[in-house]
C-alpha cells in the first residue's frame, strides 16, 4: 500500500477527532457553564521513515476556560463567579468537581445544589438551608443569608493548568493542574452560557469538514495510483 494512503488516513483520523469536538461545542453553545474543547495537532515522522513523509495526529484536546457570554435572569439564586472563578460541588464519589453553572437550587433535604450536585461552602461542606425560612439571599461576596442568619459562604476557586471534563459543565484538574481558593465574589441574577459561540463553532466545523474531505480524496487518489501501478505489472 502506498505511504500516501497512510498519510491521508492519519490526517482524516485527526480531522474526525476535531469534528467530534467542534460538534460538541456547537451543540452546547447555549449550555450554562459549558467550556469548549480545543483539540491540538502534531505532525511527526514515522519511525525509520524519510523526512518527505510527514504524518498528522490529534494529540490532545484541551479545555478552554475563558468566560462565556452572560445572560441576565433576575433570579435570586442564579449567579456568575467573578474573575473566571469556579464553584465547587461534591460528586457521589465524594470527590470535588468545579463548574460555572451557577443555577443554584434547594433540594428536598435543604441543601444548595449547582450543576446537579451539592454546592460546597468555603469550609468544604454542603450548605444547608433551614426549613420553612423562604428563599435564601446571596450577596456579592457569596455569603448566603436567611434573614439576619448567615448560613454559609460559597467557595470559589481558580483552576490553573490542564483540566478534564467530567460531563456537562463539570471540570476536574488533571495531575499537572492546580486549584487555588479565590475571593472573587459573584454577580447575582445572571448566568453564563457556553464560551463557544454558534457562529465560531459553525465556521470551525466547515473548515474541519473540508479538511477531512480533502484527506479522503487524497486516500482515493493514492488508491487509484496503486491500482494503476498494479496494472502496469501485469502481462498482457
Amino acid at each position: 500500500m502506498s505511504d500516501g494512503i497512510y498519510i491521508g488516513m492519519s490526517a482524516a483520523v485527526a480531522r474526525a477527532r476535531q469534528l467530534d469536538a467542534v460538534a460538541d461545542n456547537l451543540a452546547n453553545a447555549q449550555t450554562v457553564g459549558f467550556k469548549a474543547a480545543r483539540p491540538s495537532f502534531e505532525s511527526f515522522l514515522p519511525k525509520g521513515g524519510s523526512a518527505s513523509k510527514v504524518y498528522a495526529a490529534a494529540v490532545d484536546t484541551g479545555v478552554d476556560l475563558r468566560e462565556g457570554s452572560v445572560a441576565p435572569t433576575g433570579r435570586p439564586l442564579d449567579l456568575v463567579p467573578n474573575d473566571g472563578a469556579f464553584l465547587s460541588v461534591r460528586l457521589p464519589s465524594g470527590a470535588a468537581a468545579y463548574t460555572r453553572d451557577g443555577r443554584v437550587s434547594v433540594d428536598a433535604d435543604g441543601r444548595l445544589r449547582a450543576a446537579g450536585h451539592p454546592l460546597l461552602s468555603d469550609a468544604g461542606e454542603p450548605i444547608f438551608i433551614p426549613p420553612g425560612e423562604g428563599t435564601p439571599v446571596i450577596d456579592s461576596l457569596g455569603v448566603i443569608r436567611m434573614g439576619d442568619l448567615e448560613v454559609g459562604r460559597i467557595a470559589l476557586f481558580h483552576l490553573e493548568g490542564p483540566v478534564q471534563k467530567m460531563g456537562g459543565a463539570l471540570l476536574s484538574p488533571q495531575e499537572e493542574g492546580r486549584v487555588t481558593q479565590s475571593l472573587a465574589g459573584v454577580r447575582v441574577g445572571e448566568i453564563e452560557l457556553g464560551n463557544a459561540t454558534p457562529l465560531e463553532a459553525t465556521v470551525q466545523m466547515i473548515g474541519a469538514q473540508r479538511a477531512f474531505d480533502q484527506s479522503m480524496q487524497a486516500i482515493q487518489t493514492y488508491r487509484k495510483l496503486d491500482e494503476k501501478i498494479g496494472e502496469l505489472g501485469k502481462v498482457r
